[in-house]
């Protein structure tokens, strides 16, 4: 329950006649006063104080005595009745004609307009946290709070004298803490643990002896699967409140050790109180559009419907539907789902689990997606399969959602998506029978009725057309196998066609029947299907049909799709748009396209077919290579002004999407990242296209330092160099190995990426291809100085300098002297280390270069934090980590945090120095690797020390040996030297 402090009605009664600009005043930081934007002049401190007493009097009259009392407590001054009247007289001026009161002796402060004092404004803010919450309203609940806690500015009253102010300091810090940690609570509710854990860990150090804060803390470590450190917390609070108060922690904090002692599953999910609702916050209603002509199938809609009914009382319900491509599976599912929603007042889930395709949706990718959209913030989100399985089943816990997993591969896709709490239910589509899927309701789908059929081709084509033509519509319906989709497609056509009659599609069906005749199993019968479609199509939509399902990916946008055609972006949105009207196409989103599944192979086996001349299919495909490749090279460039990778890529001859701004330049790379990885791949089955697969994976590689495609960027890069290598192209395969050494870079694997670097200068110099070779010796620079070789590092990086410098490549240079500044800085060379990051600085800022300025910035607030400069490098360091954040590299912003944390230790800020070590741990989770993550842990340890928090300190460095242990990495000794004075205490 959000705690409350007296209310102050009279101070929030506005006056009819209130001028459009009011006096406003604020108590919750130093006490001011303005009209609008302009502040006023309150005077003295003593004049502040008598101002304050005032204002926070509830609109209640002071006497003299109160007043005097309240600014000078047992020993006024012998003016002080006079000094208070000059202060009341001084006030008059400042505030509205008859604010200030005079009555009985005293004063008073009235007539306050709404909203004028930002205490009030506060409680009303209380006050509506508290009702969402009770209405279980958890999202809007913390967002409210959110915003009374920000009306803070500082400390309450700052710099106001008097017993008065100070007795009121107290009384409203105590609330805004109880307002956090009503906040935070609502945050461990909601499953924004690892956020939690780096506020909890700076209040716990500005507030050692309160143990609610101690209490959360505790559950947020625990949420976060860091038990033991946990653990360290209770120990911790025992020992500081028995040195400091000579007392044991209170029932609550005992019993929570316990229960985390036993791995209690009750604290592994939102334990929300009895009072609250079990709906969730977050309702999501993702479920397709029904289609308006749903026809039949009465005797399916009431046999699922009434197993979906029966969620309630039961573990879970599931149906899984089983059917051949186009029989209309998922019509039916999303029909019957949006029927059976009253019975799901918690929401709805709906994913394409594209099972029919070469590449199906991988469940862990599936959960992720379920998560965000039942309210889970991607930092609470786990990385592996079980625990995002566990944590999908603990958030719908108690709610009752419907999920519907269309187009299945088999029934261990689907396991792990499966609800499996009672009140949920799943429905499952696939072209496989799941007789392996326990205790699924199963329904074979077969094709509709002739009634069914003709109903629903009615609805298409409009009664009045059918009417007097049945024979022939039942001709039509029979050609189409009574297969919905096909009836659907060939009832687009007609009702595209008004000077048609059913008679003439009748009698073009009946042209192809001995083919429909002899392709009468199973899925074949799909593909004669599709052929009724695309043998009436005109022959640019039929090329526009062929050629786009050439292309690999989920999906295509329309800039894409007009490279692979040729064709400029008008004339193809009208062909797309045109097989959109058939059903061979759908859109996906505004500007995006793509095929069910079973079309694209139909259109592919078209192409194969009817492509003449064959050569063309090369030529569609290579001009998607170069539309991604251009546009990516100019989303680099503009991301990296002066960066000479762009002039040394393969030559397109296709034109990318220009951009002139930088947000919408990477806004564009990472929304085509799959489908632009997709192209690398299937480019680099063809010789003729490895080397531009390999160009733009190199020009693309934000992908693999975001940590969103981290995975993805990876297995494209094994696969080209797998490709390179059986061309047996140096000059491919040297580049491909230069995008292996980035990503093994970002993930940690720093030897691997040195002897891969090893081997991009060999095959390069083979290939006189000169800048892999200057990058390859930059990164092996830095992998020398992150295994200790120095000598190594040093003589690699003025290479790589040299390198760059006969190339002309400025940014490149820039890069190497900040890497060499970082061995100067590993060998006590403090002075030059400074000169070098600076001398790189300038070089990117001469160029304009922000993104690759703040790596500069990073590397000289490192050095300036070694120099004792760590204002400056504070500085630099929050530069860098702005930059990062704003284009999305979070590998480097979580780098910034952790750089941060070391500045605050150095200037003696342990409790800071915690809540950035924290952060960093929550960024970098899922990328960097774990020597990354083990210099994290030790530098969180020694903030925790400096607050006091040994035994957590003592976990966080027991995990960091253990890391660098099993990498064999010095740091392990001296992490244990930290131990020492750990184990003495």
């Amino acid at each position: 329950m959000v705690d409350r402090v007296p209310r102050v009605p009279e101070q929030r009664r506005s006056s009819p006649s209130a001028e459009p600009a009011a006096l406003c005043f604020g108590v919750l930081g130093p006490v001011r006063a303005r009209r609008g934007d302009a502040s006023l002049n309150t005077g003295s401190p003593q004049q502040r104080a008598l101002l304050a007493s005032l204002l926070l009097r509830e609109g209640r009259t002071a006497t003299a005595a109160e007043l005097i009392d309240a600014l000078w407590g047992e020993e006024p001054p012998s003016q002080a009745l006079a000094a208070v009247r000059t202060y009341a007289s001084r006030l008059r001026k400042v505030l509205d004609a008859g604010m200030l009161v005079s009555e009985s002796g005293g004063y008073a402060i009235r007539g306050l307009a709404e909203g004028a004092l930002d205490l009030a404004v506060a409680q009303d803010l209380a006050m509506e946290a508290e009702k969402a919450r009770s209405a279980g309203d958890l999202g809007h609940a913390r967002e409210v709070l959110g915003r009374a806690l920000a009306l803070w500015d500082g400390e309450t009253l700052a710099g106001v004298p008097g017993p008065y102010a100070e007795a009121q300091r107290v009384r409203l810090e105590e609330w805004r803490l109880q307002l956090l940690e009503s906040r935070l609570d609502m945050d461990l509710e909601q499953g924004c643990h690892a956020e939690a854990v780096s506020e909890l860990t700076a209040l716990t150090a500005a507030h050692p002896l309160r143990e609610r804060l101690r209490e959360l803390l505790m559950l947020a470590l625990y949420r976060s699967g860091r038990q033991a450190e946990a653990l360290a917390v209770y120990a911790d609070t025992r020992r500081l409140l028995a040195d400091e108060l000579g007392v044991d922690p209170r029932p609550a904090l005992r019993e929570l050790q316990q229960r985390i002692l036993e791995a209690d599953p009750g604290l592994a999910e939102p334990s929300a109180p009895p009072a609250e609702p079990a709906a969730a916050p977050v309702r999501p209603a993702q479920l397709p559009a029904t289609v308006p002509d749903f026809t039949g199938r009465a005797a399916f809609v009431r046999e699922l419907g009434e197993v979906l009914s029966s969620a309630e009382g039961r573990v879970m319900a599931v149906s899984a539907l089983a059917g051949i491509g186009g029989v209309g599976k998922t019509t039916l599912a999303v029909h019957v789902a949006h029927q059976a929603r009253p019975a799901f007042p918690d929401g709805q889930l709906y994913v394409d689990l594209m099972g029919a395709g070469a590449r199906a949706a991988e469940p862990e990718t599936v959960l992720g997606s379920f998560l965000r959209a039942l309210g889970t913030p991607d930092t609470a989100i786990p990385d592996s399969l079980e625990e995002r399985a566990a944590l999908y089943r603990s958030v719908l816990d108690g709610r009752r959602v419907l999920v519907l997993l269309d187009n299945a591969r088999d029934a261990a896709q689907v396991r792990p998506l499966l609800p499996g709490t009672e009140g949920c239910a799943a429905l499952v589509t696939s072209r496989v029978r799941m007789v392996d899927l326990a205790g699924a309701h199963l329904v074979d789908l077969d094709v509709m009725s002739p009634d069914e059929a003709l109903q629903l081709f009615t609805k298409i084509v409009g009664e009045e057309r059918v009417a007097s033509e049945r024979k022939a519509a039942l001709d039509v319906v029979a050609a189409c196998g009574f297969l919905p989709l096909a009836i659907r497609i060939a009832a687009s056509r007609l009702a595209a066609r008004r000077t048609w009659t059913v008679s003439v599609l009748a009698a073009k069906l009946a042209d192809e029947r001995r083919r429909l005749d002899e392709l009468q199993a199973g899925d074949l019968a799909v593909k004669a299907t599709f052929e009724l479609g695309y043998g009436q199509l005109e022959p640019a939509q039929a090329r526009a049909f062929r050629l786009l399902g050439l292309a690999d990916g989920p999906d295509i946008s329309l800039s894409a799709a007009a490279a692979v055609l040729g064709l400029p972006a008008e004339e193809t949105e009208d062909l797309l748009e045109s097989l959109v009207d058939t059903s061979l196409l759908e859109s996906a989103a505004p500007g995006r396209y793509r095929y069910h599944d079973l079309v694209r192979l139909y259109a592919r086996a078209c192409a194969e077919r009817d492509e003449w001349p064959p050569s063309e299919r090369e030529a569609a495909l290579s001009r998607l290579l170069d539309f991604y490749l251009a546009t990516a090279a100019g989303v680099y460039a503009l991301e990296r002004p002066g960066d000479r990778l762009v002039d040394h890529l393969e030559g397109t001859a296709y034109p990318g999407v220009p951009f002139t701004d930088l947000r919408a330049a990477q806004d564009w790379l990472y929304a085509e990242a799959i489908c632009l990885l997709a192209c690398v791949r299937q480019a680099a089955g063809r010789p003729e296209t490895l080397s531009r697969a390999v160009d733009l994976l190199w020009v693309a590689h934000d992908l693999s330092e975001s940590g969103a495609n981290s995975r993805e960027y990876e297995a494209t890069a094994e696969a080209l160099l797998e490709a390179a290598r059986r061309y047996g192209a140096d000059r491919a395969e040297a580049r491909a190995l230069m995008t292996q050494v980035n990503v093994h870079h970002v993930s940690g694997r720093f030897e691997l990426a040195d002897q891969e670097a090893e081997r991009v200068t060999l095959l390069a110099q083979r290939a006189d291809d000169l800048l892999p070779v200057c990058w390859a010796r930059n990164a092996r620079g830095i992998m020398a100085l992150y295994q200790n070789r120095h000598e190594d590092g040093e003589e690699h990086l003025s290479q790589a300098i040299e390198h760059f410098r006969t190339l002309s490549d400025r940014a490149g240079e820039a890069s190497a002297l900040c890497n060499l500044s970082r061995i100067h800085l590993a060998t006590g060379r403090t002075a030059s280390a400074v000169e070098l990051a600076q001398q790189g600085l300038e070089l990117y800022d001469a160029m304009g270069n922000s993104m690759r300025g703040a790596n500069a910035r990073y590397a000289l607030g490192l050095a300036l934090t070694q120099s004792g400069e760590l204002d400056a490098a504070g500085h630099r360091l929050q530069e860098a980590l702005e930059v990062f954040r704003e284009s999305r590299q979070r590998l480097w912003e979580g780098m910034s945090l952790f750089r941060l944390a070391e500045v605050d230790l150095a200037a003696r800020r342990p409790a800071q120095a915690a809540a950035s070590a924290e952060m960093a741990l929550t960024v970098l989770r899922g990328i960097g690797g774990e020597w990354r993550r083990g210099n994290v842990l030790t530098v969180l340890g020694r903030a925790l020390s400096g607050i006091g928090q040994l035994g957590r300190a003592h976990v966080c460095w027991q995990e960091a040996i253990g890391i660098y242990d099993e990498l064999g990495s010095p740091e392990a000794a001296e992490v244990r030297a930290l131990l020492t004075p750990v184990r003495a205490a």
